[in-house]
């Protein structure tokens, strides 16, 4: 691989990032429900849950039903995303563990790291300022930047060009169901994180963890060859197995 260590074969790590990188997911939550109040519409059971991942143009008219015009749907998912800004600036958020330093670790290993997330680019802008973070990417893939969301391989896909690489040669970091069916139909491997979803709802995954913690670039390469190693002591949860959750993935 050029620029980088001769035992990495892997590239390139594309990050989704809400639920990877940061948790803002009761930010993301309440401006929803901030935006529901201030039109009177109401929210389905489990909105949150089931729309995670998703674009707002995808969520408002499919998932919420609360209109189907193009420049309202616009309207209504900026308004959401000033109301979620609003609150990160008041309550800031919180880089989850082990995402900087595996973040570092990568840079220092010459592989190539880019965002892939579904959030409007002006999200990722104003945590970038606020957590330094934006300094460890070499590319950003955001919402604004596709016009299909995920599940579509879209962001995957360009993420991967952005880093000038083949998506064979990308490793993608996930917590979402669709971010996950994303990642493989961009023709990535796809590593897991228990976040959002329980690590035994993440079957479809190359493989799954409970966290980033003590997570470094030779296990992610282990993942991409599918061959992981086991984790490591910091990443081991009571009540879990002392192994990395490996699954084989058929398309």
């Amino acid at each position: 691989m050029s620029g980088s260590t001769a035992e990495f074969q892997m590239e390139g790590v594309i990050f989704d990032w809400d639920g990877v990188v940061i948790d803002s997911s009761a930010q993301h939550e309440r401006s929803w429900e901030l935006l529901a109040e201030e039109i009177q519409k109401p929210l389905p059971p489990g909105h949150f849950k089931a729309g995670f991942g998703k674009k707002n143009q995808e969520i408002i008219p499919g998932l919420y039903g609360w209109s189907e015009d193009p420049a309202e749907i616009r309207r209504l998912g900026d308004r959401k995303e000033e109301l979620y800004r609003k609150l990160v600036f008041e309550q800031g958020v919180v880089v989850l563990p082990g995402a900087k330093e595996l973040l570092v670790a990568l840079r220092n290993a010459s592989v190539r790291r880019s965002v892939g997330s579904s959030t409007p680019r002006a999200n990722l802008d104003a945590i970038f300022a606020a957590t330094g973070l934006g300094q460890l990417f070499d590319a950003v893939v955001s919402a604004d930047d596709v016009g299909n969301g995920k599940p579509a391989p879209d962001v995957f896909l360009l993420a991967a060009e952005r880093l000038a690489l083949a998506p064979a040669d990308c490793l993608v970091i996930e917590d979402a169901h669709v971010g996950i069916e994303a990642a493989h139909r961009a023709g990535m491997k796809v590593l897991a994180v228990a976040t959002t979803n329980p690590l035994e709802d993440l079957a479809l995954a190359d493989a799954a963890v409970p966290s980033l913690a003590g997570i470094l670039p030779d296990f992610l390469n282990g993942v991409w060859a599918s061959v992981p190693p086991a984790l490591p002591p910091t990443n081991r949860q009571p009540g879990r197995p002392t192994h990395v959750s490996n699954h084989q993935h058929h398309s």
